[in-house]
């Protein structure tokens, strides 16, 4: 078992939602060991190599429906903004936008 994963339980962060497998931003950003608010920066620099099939914003209806169904304990738990929610491709391209070393 490698460092990152010895605390996080990354199957534990992967959520099928629009019928897709996706990691949120919030739970990325722990594992790369980067600011939340860098890793949206990130992208927003870069949103031309995150299509659709990449990445999504998360709409009020499916954080509602995270929260109801204890997915999540609170929209509070997001931090205030609607999520990112990346696919598995999407992932990888995160992982070459951001700046940390473990995301190299």
């Amino acid at each position: 078992m490698n460092e990152i994963t010895e605390y996080f339980d990354i199957k534990s962060k992967i959520y099928t939602i629009r019928e897709k497998q996706v990691m949120l931003d919030r739970d990325l950003a722990l594992l790369y060991r980067v600011e939340n608010r860098a890793l949206k920066q990130a992208v927003k620099r870069n949103l031309e190599k995150f299509p659709n099939d990449f990445m999504f914003i998360l709409t009020e209806n499916e954080v509602d429906l995270m929260v109801s169904q204890n997915v999540i304990p609170s929209r509070q738990h997001l931090g205030g903004s609607l999520p990112y929610a990346f696919t598995e491709q999407g992932v990888s391209m995160l992982s070459s936008v951001l700046k940390s070393k473990i995301a190299t």
